[in-house]
């Protein structure tokens, strides 16, 4: 018997009705969830999610410019930093597309003037991956004080780094490195015959219609950009200058989070590449962390109650005074993008909140940041009184450790000298995660700045036995124990 048409039209009214509540809902939930995060002061940008294709929230927090009091909003232009790497990714695999270049030959294929003893080792897969063994420019000691604030060519950049020694045999091992993917950039103009800007702008930007993205140029002016500040535990101040032409490939680019939901939504069609190339990018080519990396992006699964896992796609970025994310569900077409204007915060916290809401997960609420409190007690009244306000407020439900906010909080008091303190502080991250490589290294550093080589020998190696994979760490104990 068929139904009336009228039953029909109705009872997809009603579920038009239902998915709409429910997405109110959970739009409902998640600023919730991030309104208290601002309030914290742990969040301050702009954020946008999709559930199944459709944007059920998107809202600013906070400042885009806090001298003037200008509101962030859904509309606001943030730095990516290395969000840009999906989009170099994107690039090379569509030169690729095009059998205008080739990922399994060395990249000296298209640089004849890079040094033929290491680029004939290395690919553009390599690259592509993090498993070309070139030094991480960035992580160079002098790169911040000595480079980041002069302008550059490509070409002239490429030779700060491309004589360094390999770190490793290309291919054996995944160790990020912005250094592959600036080549990469240099590859896309050298093999185009245009800039890096003008071939993005041309692939993907203008196709996108992504009209409020591009390469930031820090003398142009720039509607509705977001100025960058950097936070020194409850003290907000402006970000320290760096020149665009440095991050380049591997991060210069600025969007929204509007025209990054245009993004993620290209790349479920074929309208930037074949699905046979779109696939080659979410391919988990090689061990990296907890999950794989493909071509610009971390591949990872992650838990969902007692259901199936989830496979996500996702990635973050940080560059002077912005942190970026964005963390793609593609079975489901679930997107969220958080993209914040005050440095370094726990924007991977907030996905996984969001990421509760919208699988109907139990969610853990925010706590205000207890290393933040600490780093005034300790800058102003030492050692003691900080290590007795410590004992006071660990046990205070309204209060959370988190072990990067405590590690930065421990390196902002060792760069200003009180290494007593910062010794203090970092042994509170040793003590509440005992598990973590990271803090014994971080302890082990504030100690030998401040001359205890018994205990920086000790760190360091409790360091290196928990976290194999921390080389500097190696690095340093076998110079301090000869």
């Amino acid at each position: 018997m068929k139904k009336p048409i009228k039953l029909i039209a109705l009872f997809v009214v009603f579920q038009l009705t239902a998915f709409s509540t429910y997405a109110q809902d959970k739009a409902k939930q998640i600023d919730q969830l991030l309104s208290k995060y601002s309030e914290y002061g742990q969040f301050n940008g702009s954020a946008l999610v999709s559930e199944h294709g459709k944007v059920i929230f998107k809202k600013g927090y906070g400042f885009a410019n806090m001298e003037w009091d200008i509101p962030n909003q859904p509309n606001t232009k943030f730095r990516l930093g290395s969000i840009s790497k999906q989009f170099t990714a994107l690039l090379i695999v569509k030169l690729a597309e095009e059998g205008k270049l080739k990922l399994d030959v060395p990249i000296t294929t298209y640089l004849p003037d890079y040094p033929k003893a290491t680029g004939d080792k290395i690919t553009i897969h390599n690259l592509l991956t993090h498993t070309s063994g070139i030094p991480n420019y960035t992580s160079a000691p002098d790169f911040f004080k000595d480079k980041s604030r002069d302008p550059f060519t490509p070409e002239e950049f490429v030779k700060t780094f491309s004589s360094l020694p390999l770190e490793f045999t290309p291919g054996e091992k995944f160790k990020y490195s912005n250094s592959g993917y600036f080549l990469l950039g240099y590859i896309i103009e050298k093999v185009s015959g245009k800039s890096y800007e003008q071939y993005l702008q041309e692939t993907i930007l203008t196709p996108l219609k992504m009209v409020n993205s591009g390469y930031d140029h820090g003398e142009i002016i720039l509607k509705n950009r977001a100025a960058g500040y950097e936070k020194k535990g409850k003290l907000i101040r402006n970000a320290f200058y760096l020149d665009m032409s440095i991050p380049y490939a591997a991060g210069s680019l600025y969007s929204t989070v509007e025209d990054l939901y245009l993004w993620d939504q290209a790349l479920y069609t074929t309208k930037l590449l074949s699905e046979k190339s779109m696939e080659s990018l979410f391919k988990p080519y090689i061990k990296a962390g907890n999950g794989f990396y493909g071509y610009g992006w971390f591949l990872e699964e992650e838990p969902n109650g007692d259901k199936a896992k989830l496979k996500v796609v996702e990635h973050g970025g940080g560059i002077n005074g912005f942190n970026t994310v964005i963390s793609r569900i593609p079975a489901d077409k679930n997107l969220v993008v958080l993209l914040n204007n005050t440095g370094g915060t726990i924007l991977d916290e907030m996905n996984e909140g969001i990421r509760a809401i919208l699988y109907n997960q139990p969610l853990n609420q925010p706590k205000r940041s207890l290393a933040f409190e600490l780093l005034d007690v300790f800058s102003e009244k030492g050692a003691t009184v900080g290590a007795a306000t410590y004992k006071k407020l660990k046990n205070d439900p309204t209060y959370g450790i988190k072990e990067e906010d405590v590690n930065r909080v421990g390196y902002e008091l060792l760069q200003n000298g009180k290494k007593k303190e910062a010794i203090e502080v970092f042994k509170i991250n040793t003590e509440t995660f005992p598990k973590s490589g990271n803090a014994y290294d971080s302890l082990a550093e504030a100690y030998l700045a401040d001359g205890d080589k018994k205990m920086a020998v000790e760190n360091y190696t409790k360091s290196v036995v928990l976290d194999p994979s921390n080389e500097n760490g190696k690095k340093v104990l076998a110079e301090i124990s000869k």
